[in-house]
This record gives C-alpha cells, sequence and structure tokens, in this order.
C-alpha cells in the first residue's frame, strides 16, 4: 500500500479568539493550539456552541485573533490577501445557495474563480482542472445535469469537485454530510479521505457524525468548553478515554469495545446464553424495556432465531419482552 507523507499546512498558537457585544468583548477560545497536516483527514468534533465556527471563521481570515497567530504554509495568514487566501483555501459550507438551473460542471468551474477573476473565463489549463476534479469526484457523468435534478449526495459531490477545482492546499468542509442518508455519509467521508490521501491536501471537516468520523477520519480535534483543544488519531483518543470529553455527563459513555457512543447505563450481566453477537442483542433491548433481573437463564440460537426463556419459545425479541412485562 502507498503510504503518504504530512506536513504541517496550517497551524495555530496561543490563540485567544471571541467577537464583541455591545462593547463588550466576550472571549469564546483561549490558548488554543493546533496543527493541520497535509496528506490527512482531521475531523473537528465538539458540542454546539462551544466555539467551532469561531475557530473555522479564524482560519478563513475573517476574525482575527485578538492573541496568537494562525500560519498558512509557515506564513501569517493576515499576511495574505483575500484573493491570495482564496487561492490557498477552499470551502464548502453546510447549506450553500446556488441557482437550481446552474449545472453540476458550471458549478465546478466557480472554483477557478480565484484564478479567472470575476469575468470567469477558463483557459486550457483551467478546464483540464476542472475535468480532473470532476473525475476525482466520480461525476463526470453529471457535468450537464442542473443541480436541481440530482440527489443532495450528489450535489454534496459536486461541492467538494469545486472545492478542489480551487487548487488549494487546504479545504474546510462544515457538516458536509448533513441531511446525507448513511450510504452517501459514508462515501462522502471516505471520498474526503481518498483526496486527503492521493493528493496531499489538508482537509479539516467539521461533523457532529462520531461513528462514520471514526471510521474515515486520520486525526481528531476535540473542543469542549474550558479546555484545551485534544488532537490526536481517533484509535489513541478511544485508547486513552479521552473521547468521553465530548459527552456531556456520566449519562454516556464511549464503549472501548463495541467503538461506539452507549447509553451511560450499568452493566447487568443478565444471565443470558448462546452466540454473542446475538446475546449482546437480546440483553440490549431487555435492558431498553427496563428489564434489569432474571429469575432464570435466557437462551439464545440462530438459524433458526430462537429465544428459550423457562420452558418458552420466542421468535422474536419482542415476544420475550412482552411475556417477561
Amino acid at each position: 500500500m502507498k503510504k503518504h507523507s504530512t506536513s504541517i499546512a496550517l497551524s495555530g498558537k496561543s490563540l485567544s479568539l471571541g467577537y464583541f457585544h455591545q462593547k463588550a468583548k466576550k472571549e469564546i477560545l483561549s490558548d488554543l493550539h493546533f496543527e493541520l497536516f497535509s496528506g490527512e483527514l482531521t475531523c473537528l468534533l465538539g458540542p454546539n456552541g462551544v466555539g467551532k465556527s469561531t475557530l473555522i471563521k479564524s482560519i478563513l481570515g475573517q476574525i482575527h485573533p485578538w492573541k496568537g497567530s494562525i500560519q498558512l504554509d509557515q506564513e501569517s495568514i493576515t499576511d495574505f490577501s483575500v484573493e491570495e487566501l482564496a487561492k490557498r483555501i477552499a470551502v464548502v459550507l453546510t447549506d450553500p445557495i446556488f441557482p437550481g438551473n446552474m449545472t453540476v460542471g458550471q458549478l465546478v468551474a466557480l472554483g477557478r474563480t480565484p484564478h479567472t477573476g470575476w469575468s470567469g473565463k477558463l483557459n486550457t489549463a483551467d478546464r483540464v482542472i476542472v475535468e480532473k476534479a470532476l473525475s476525482d469526484t466520480k461525476i463526470s457523468y453529471l457535468q450537464d445535469e442542473r443541480l436541481s435534478e440530482i440527489s443532495d449526495g450528489q450535489r454534496q459531490k459536486a461541492m467538494i469537485a469545486r472545492a478542489l477545482a480551487q487548487d488549494g492546499r487546504v479545504m474546510i468542509l462544515d457538516e458536509p454530510t448533513a441531511h446525507l442518508d448513511l450510504v452517501n455519509r459514508f462515501e462522502i467521508m471516505t471520498l474526503l479521505r481518498d483526496i486527503a490521501h492521493s493528493q496531499q491536501k489538508a482537509i479539516l471537516v467539521v461533523t457532529h457524525d462520531l461513528d462514520i468520523a471514526i471510521e474515515t477520519a486520520d486525526r481528531f480535534w476535540l473542543l469542549n468548553c474550558g479546555t484545551p483543544l485534544i488532537s490526536g488519531k481517533p484509535e489513541d483518543l478511544i485508547i486513552s478515554s479521552q473521547i468521553n470529553q465530548l459527552l456531556p455527563s456520566d449519562k454516556y459513555r464511549f464503549s472501548l469495545s463495541r467503538g461506539r457512543m452507549e447509553m451511560g447505563i450499568k452493566d447487568l450481566k443478565l444471565p443470558i446464553e448462546g452466540p454473542k453477537e446475538l446475546t449482546f442483542w437480546v440483553e440490549k433491548a431487555l435492558i431498553k424495556a427496563g428489564i434489569q433481573t432474571l429469575d432464570s437463564t435466557v437462551s439464545v440460537s440462530a438459524e433458526p432465531f430462537l429465544i428459550r426463556y423457562k420452558d418458552q419459545g420466542f421468535s422474536t425479541l419482542e415476544e420475550l419482552v412482552i411475556f417477561l412485562k
């Protein structure tokens, strides 16, 4: 397998970020440090209101840090003009607005605007880049389709293609999988990871989709109120339990063995025997139904699926729960 190398594309040091409200200074993030690497897909996770949007706005140069600095390619981001910044950082927003009669090809061509100016006239090199962006996102067959006539998943791929056509080293996407079904969410995140690795892009995705982020991201940034930003490989953060910073209370926990967030219910260890992959779901159903004790052992078997309890047989968990209640 081909290895991908990494280098720091974007970094922040000792950042203090916030805004003014009625002439009062409101600090949102303080003493913030981060490094975004080329060749990696990084996911920024944290609860609503923690300051993720504020951080993104500072990276885009829309707000200036009160303290500290942000470096893009080892140069202060404040040294770049808006035009130069647009050539280096591409952005995909959650709910972009484009005319429905615009075609996919026209949308992707807009990615060249920082390079062509507002005239939008593409030269041969620009057209090659646009065609490659369509090809890399596997939507070349859609280039003549109108945006209003394609699916949400296809539209999101078109937005990513537009960002690719912009040809910057850094790509920032704000919840690109919002409103998409499960399969499309996986496809979009897998596509972004492949782009990061194959094209050495530094890709930052703001997301609340923890399960899919674990499966696809090379690195996590965990952001929470009153604590420093935590950066690391998802697996390291899971093993060290730092992933639990995302959880607001003991009501929830991240299961190390199952790799997902669960209700923080104490392990009851109900007497259930059978294949492990089946006993897990039987126990889960019983606990959710409020059943915390059993007078006898539940036996479960597969092919055909059958549950036995006190000489009674049940073909579904629903039947068992009704019997126990």
